[in-house]
């Protein structure tokens, strides 16, 4: 089964929301080239945190499915985890997210006493997964304040394997760590200039 050239957009020059925008359940799936956005930006006249509150999107991409494949997937703007992968034996290849710009607070940008969602997440009880080629980026232009604590969170098992993973910081915002606690912090102190990981672990 192939899924391309899908384009989402949640909310814009109109409000939106979704629980999650795109949910794979189905095995085997190839899915190439998709853009999954939360529009934290628009212009339907709204601020920053009136637009926090009202284009309202917790996840990007979930999948639970076996055996996927996702070739150019972008996943962007999301509130809390951008793409989720609870399947076994997935593989990413090219990875692209943005945080939300527009979280008003630390504190509504929480998950329990963990500052911020990461932009990828494998799903705890995952024990094989590869993801080649990933970056997140940060941009809190709503306050500059606001910390990240890991770019991309997976499970500690030898299955899983991240190779060249990146965060990015772009002007504002802090991530303090590239994955699980290594790596970073990409802050204000080097705008532009990627921190990488080459593998992990």
């Amino acid at each position: 089964m192939t899924l391309s050239d899908v384009y989402f957009r949640v909310g814009g020059p109109h409000i939106g929301s979704t629980d999650t925008a795109l949910e794979i359940d189905a095995n085997n799936v190839l899915v190439d080239h998709t853009w999954v956005w939360r529009a934290d930006h628009g212009v339907e006249n709204l601020t920053d945190t009136q637009r926090w509150h009202t284009n309202l999107g917790r996840n990007g991409v979930v999948v639970n499915g076996d055996h996927v494949t996702a070739t150019g997937l972008f996943v962007e703007h999301f509130q809390q985890y951008n793409t989720v992968w609870n399947g076994e034996d997935g593989t990413t290849v090219f990875f692209q997210n943005e945080l939300p710009y527009d979280p008003p607070t630390q504190a509504d940008w929480m998950h329990g006493s963990t500052q911020g969602w990461a932009a990828y997440k494998v799903g705890d009880r995952v024990r094989s997964h590869r993801l080649y080629g990933a970056g997140a980026y940060v941009f809190n232009q709503n306050n500059p304040t606001i910390h990240t604590t890991n770019g991309f969170e997976v499970p500690q098992t030898p299955g899983v394997k991240l190779h060249h993973i990146m965060t990015v910081n772009l002007s504002a915002g802090t991530i303090d760590h590239v994955v699980n606690g290594i790596g970073g912090p990409a802050d204000t102190t080097k705008v532009g200039q990627p921190v990488f990981v080459a593998d992990y672990p």
